[in-house]
């Protein structure tokens, strides 16, 4: 993928502010909350944000499984967790929250997304297709160390942010898809 291209999609999409809006609001919670950890309610914002229409596809199986408590717990030791090795770190983190009831890997990368977004992105069809030129639905914590270093390569040579990069490829995906 092409920088230049890149840049066309920094601010690009309709959800820009809302993420901006998001992040500096888990930012908030980070200066505020010593160990870092999400309530219920904090995920709930960051799961309307990553399913948007999807959102109440398993808003009943959420409702009966995922308990305030559990979301605390393991927010707080997948964040308490730190690793000069940010591959070591992400899977442990990733297998931390996907551990959570109706987590899944993707929404795991969002988690890490919005709350560390100079180092993590979030995995999910649009971007992995727009970098690997394939169609994917399902990820593994493999897959998603591979998609962040590429996506953090890309990072480090336009000076952003992982997670800006990240939203330009996604947005660069949605728009190229909305033309077939």
């Amino acid at each position: 993928m092409k920088l230049a291209v890149l840049r066309r999609f920094r601010r690009h999409g309709n959800d820009y502010a809302n993420t901006r809006d998001l992040k500096r609001y888990l930012a908030g919670l980070r200066l505020r909350r010593s160990p870092f950890y999400l309530t219920l309610a904090d995920l709930d914002r960051i799961l309307r944000w990553k399913l948007r229409t999807q959102y109440g596809r398993t808003a009943r199986f959420r409702a009966k499984h995922l308990k305030d408590s559990h979301v605390r717990s393991a927010t707080r030791d997948a964040f308490a967790h730190k690793n000069t090795d940010r591959d070591a770190e992400l899977r442990f983190r990733t297998r931390h929250l996907a551990d959570l009831p109706g987590v899944g890997i993707p929404v795991a990368s969002a988690i890490l997304a919005l709350v560390e977004p100079r180092s993590y992105c979030v995995v999910d069809f649009r971007g992995w297709r727009a970098i690997f030129g394939e169609d994917r639905r399902r990820f593994s914590i493999p897959d998603y160390c591979r998609y962040r270093s590429k996506i953090a390569g890309y990072a480090k040579r336009l000076g952003w942010t992982v997670q800006d990069t990240d939203a330009a490829v996604w947005a660069y995906d949605r728009q190229r898809s909305q033309r077939y």
